[in-house]
């Protein structure tokens, strides 16, 4: 993503999201875009497909973008996206509360790991205007990442591991469903009586496949919606 196609898109998100052009009302087009901006039509026609990635529009032949109802959030399934880069695309007020950091022997059974390598765990609490909403903990292999400050965990991991340190990550296994969680962890995320949470689960993978990292992220329902896109195939 250039810089230029970057700057259309974070503001484009914002602009939707402040309700500056609001549900079921169409963007300019990518005529008036390209003008507005000082841009190619091909760099505003890559921010309109981001924008439909993150799910704020959806495009209409012959009509132009619409937008959508941006009630809750949209968090990506299929794509490798760090919540500090959905916060620097859509423009949110969001800040993250650094819980724990430790070394640990193993990873929860429930990722059927084989890997016997120690692990780096990172707890951390999103919290978007004001109200807490993800909770992630992210367990890092010692193999691969041999310690992780707090000011990286407050910032963005995946900037330190791809800038600082040079790994290529590559891909993910993602794990989706509702759970019922701790009382400690319903209250930190503020869900309804049921304590009913939306788990993800990821296993990150890196270039040469090797398994790098293991997130469990944990959603509050009521305020986020998970979006994917899909093509007709047929088998």
């Amino acid at each position: 993503m250039t810089a230029k196609q970057d700057m259309i898109t974070q503001d484009l998100a914002g602009k939707i999201r402040h309700g500056i052009y609001t549900p079921k009302s169409f963007l300019p087009s990518e005529n008036e875009l390209a003008n507005l901006y000082g841009a190619s039509r091909n760099t505003v026609r890559k921010s309109l497909e981001d924008l439909t990635s993150l799910g704020l529009i959806q495009k209409i032949k012959g009509k132009g973008s619409i937008v959508l109802d941006f009630s809750r959030l949209s968090f990506p399934i299929s794509r490798i996206t760090t919540f500090n880069e959905l916060n620097q695309s859509l423009g949110l007020k969001a800040e993250t509360k650094l819980l724990e950091i430790k070394e640990v022997k193993k990873v929860p059974d429930d990722f059927s790991c084989d890997n016997t390598e120690p692990f780096i765990k990172v707890k951390r609490l999103r919290i978007i205007d004001g109200e807490p909403d993800v909770l992630d903990v992210d367990y890092i292999s010692t193999k691969y990442v041999k310690e992780i400050s707090p000011s990286v965990a407050e910032h963005s991991l995946y900037d330190y591991f791809e800038n600082d340190l040079g790994l290529k990550i590559s891909y993910a296994v993602k794990d989706v469903s509702v759970q019922t969680v701790s009382e400690e962890l319903a209250k930190m995320l503020e869900l309804d009586p049921d304590r009913k949470a939306v788990l993800v689960k990821s296993m990150v993978y890196l270039e040469d496949t090797s398994l790098f990292q293991l997130t469990a992220s944990y959603h509050n329902p009521n305020r986020f919606r998970f979006i994917d896109f899909a093509r007709r195939s047929k088998i």
